[in-house]
C-alpha cells in the first residue's frame, strides 16, 4: 500500500552532518526529537545514500584534490550504521527518508523500510534513477533547483501518469542562499502551474532568518526542508545548518503563522461574537406609516435607521430577491421583525432559473459571449415564473442590436408591442408557437420571422426553444404589455452579470 506525505511536513535533512561519526548521527537525532515534541507537526528525518564502490569512477576514488569525492569517502557509513540511525529516527518519532544518488540506493531504502524517497535537484531529471524511484510504493518529493520549466514539466508529468503520491519543492542551490536570490513567488507559480500537486520549500537560507518561513507558510508551502546538526568542538556546523535553538525559533514561526493565517480551503464559521459587533452597527428596518397584516411592503414603505432592535430586520435583509410581507399590523415608525413580518427569499428560485437556461443553452450547443448579462423578466412575479417569463442575453446593443431569447419548456412570454423597434427572430433551437396580432403561426430552427413596430407578438414553447432577435436599438421605455398589471409591476426584472460562475 503506498504511503502518502503527511501535511504539513517539515523535514531535518541530516546529509553528511553525522560526520561519518554514527554516535554524532544519534546525537543530532535525539536532540532535534527534543526540539521537534514541543511542536504539533509531523516530522522526517532524511538521510543521503550513494552507494560509493559504484557511484564513484574507479578512476576518481581516493582523490583528494575533488572536493566532493574526498568528503563522501570521508564521511561514509555502512548500512548497519544507517540501520541505526533509521531505528534512532523511528523511536524519536521521526518518519524516515533519504535521498538516493543511484539505483542501488534505492533498493536500500526499500530493505529499510523507509516512508519516503527524497529528489535532490541535481538528480530531478536524472531518468534511469526516476524510474528506479517510480518502481517503488513509496511517496515522493523532489527539489526543483536550477531546472528548466519543461523540465518540471516532463517530471510532474512524469509522476501523474504514474499515479504516484508526490511533491515538489521550490529550492535554490546555493549554500546559503542571499535573501534576494530566494524568489518565493516561485511557490505562486508553481500551485499556479500544477493545481493539485503539493508544493513545498527547500530552504538554505541563513539559518538565524525566521521571516522566510512565514512567507512560506503563507503563500501555502506544504512541505518544508532545512539541513541541520549539533555543533561541537569537534563538529562545527556549516553556514546554512540550523542548530537546535535555530530549528526550535523556525518552526515557532512556522506555528504562529498556521495560527495567523488561519484554514485557506473553507471558509471560517461566523464568530458569533463579531456577528452581534456587526449586527449592532448596522441599520434597523423600520415601516414609515400604518401597515394591515397581509400587506407585502415595498421600499417606499419602510425607512432604515439606527441603532436596530434587538432581533429586529436590518438593511443587510433587505434586498431585491427578499419579499418581506406583514404577518401582523403595524404602526409607524414600528421595528419589523419576525414577530411582524414574513421573509420570502427569491434567491434559491433564481438559482433553479439559472440552472435550467444553463440546461437548455448546453442543450443547444449555442455559444455566446462568456461575460454577458442575463436578464430575467418575470411578469407576473418570480414565482410565476415557469408559467410566464423570459430570460434574454444581450450581445449587442448599438444602433443595431441582438440578443438571445431564451424560452424554458412550458413558458410563456406574454403580448407586448414596440412603438419605435423592429425586430427580426431567427429561431435557432427547438420550436415556438408565435401570434402575430392573435394569429398563430409555428416557427421552427432556420424560420425567420420580422416583427414591424406596433405589431402584438407573444410567444410560447412546449419543449423550450432559443431565439436570436435582432433588431434596431434596444429602448429601455419602449416594451408596451397588452395587460396592465404587467405595466404596473416595476420589479418585473432581474439583472446577473455572474452567473455563469
Amino acid at each position: 500500500m503506498t504511503k502518502t506525505i503527511p501535511e504539513p511536513l517539515f523535514v531535518l535533512e541530516m546529509a553528511n552532518n553525522h560526520m561519518g561519526d554514527i554516535d554524532h548521527g544519534v546525537r543530532i537525532i535525539r536532540t532535534m526529537g527534543e526540539v521537534t515534541r514541543k511542536f504539533p507537526f509531523r516530522f522526517a528525518f532524511k538521510l543521503q545514500y550513494r552507494d560509493l564502490d559504484t557511484f564513484i569512477h574507479p578512476s576518481k576514488k581516493r582523490r583528494d584534490d575533488i572536493k566532493y569525492v574526498k568528503r563522501f569517502s570521508e564521511t561514509r557509513l555502512t548500512e548497519e550504521q544507517f540501520d541505526r540511525l533509521i531505528r534512532e529516527m523511528r523511536d524519536n518519532g521521526f518518519l524516515a527518508m533519504s535521498t538516493p544518488f543511484d539505483e542501488r540506493s534505492v533498493d536500500l531504502i526499500e530493505t529499510q523500510g523507509l516512508d519516503v524517497i527524497k529528489i535532490a535537484s541535481c538528480s530531478f531529471t536524472d531518468w534511469p534513477l526516476l524510474e528506479r524511484v517510480a518502481a517503488t510504493n513509496l511517496p515522493i518529493i523532489a527539489s526543483t533547483a536550477g531546472a528548466a520549466l519543461e523540465d518540471i514539466d516532463r517530471v510532474v508529468s512524469f509522476f501523474v501518469h504514474r499515479s504516484k503520491e508526490f511533491a515538489i519543492l521550490h529550492c535554490v542551490g546555493e549554500y546559503p542562499t542571499p535573501d534576494s536570490h530566494m524568489n518565493l513567488s516561485q511557490l505562486d507559480f508553481l500551485r499556479t502551474r500544477y493545481p493539485g500537486v503539493r508544493i513545498g520549500f527547500s530552504t538554505h537560507e541563513d539559518p538565524d532568518n525566521c521571516d522566510i518561513v512565514k512567507i512560506a507558510v503563507a503563500k501555502g508551502a506544504a512541505v518544508f526542508e532545512k539541513h541541520v546538526g549539533v555543533p561541537t568542538e569537534k563538529y562545527p556546523l556549516n553556514a546554512y545548518s540550523a542548530s537546535p535553538e535555530q530549528v526550535e525559533n523556525w518552526l515557532d514561526a512556522a506555528q504562529k503563522t498556521y495560527v495567523l493565517c488561519g484554514s485557506d480551503d473553507r471558509k471560517l464559521v461566523t464568530n458569533p461574537a463579531e456577528a452581534a459587533s456587526l449586527r449592532s452597527l448596522r441599520r434597523g428596518v423600520f415601516v414609515n406609516r400604518a401597515v394591515s397584516a397581509g400587506e407585502t411592503l415595498s421600499a417606499k414603505d419602510v425607512y432604515f435607521a439606527f441603532p436596530p432592535d434587538d432581533n429586529q430586520f436590518t438593511a443587510n435583509d433587505w434586498s431585491k430577491y427578499a419579499v418581506f410581507t406583514a404577518s401582523a399590523d403595524m404602526s409607524p415608525d414600528e421595528a419589523v421583525s419576525p414577530g411582524n413580518a414574513i421573509v420570502h427569499d427569491r434567491r434559491e428560485k433564481v438559482l433553479e432559473i439559472v440552472l435550467n437556461v444553463k440546461k437548455l443553452l448546453s442543450e443547444s450547443g449555442i455559444t455566446f459571449p462568456g461575460r454577458t448579462e442575463l436578464e430575467i423578466s418575470h411578469h407576473y412575479g418570480i414565482d410565476n415564473f415557469s408559467d410566464t417569463g423570459l430570460t434574454m442575453l444581450t450581445v449587442v446593443n448599438r444602433t443595431y442590436c441582438k440578443k438571445l431569447l431564451i424560452v424554458l419548456p412550458g413558458q410563456k412570454h406574454p403580448e407586448q408591442y414596440h412603438k419605435e423597434k423592429e425586430e427580426t427572430f431567427h429561431i435557432l433551437y427547438g420550436e415556438i408557437l408565435l401570434e402575430l396580432d392573435g394569429q398563430p403561426v409555428t416557427c421552427r430552427p432556420g424560420d425567420v420571422v420580422t416583427v414591424s413596430p406596433g405589431v402584438r407578438h407573444a410567444f410560447s414553447s412546449v419543449n423550450g426553444a432559443v431565439l436570436e432577435e435582432i433588431s434596431s436599438t434596444h429602448f429601455v421605455n419602449d416594451s408596451f404589455y397588452t395587460d396592465p398589471a404587467i405595466m404596473e409591476n416595476r420589479s418585473r426584472k432581474t439583472l446577473l452579470s455572474y452567473w455563469m460562475e
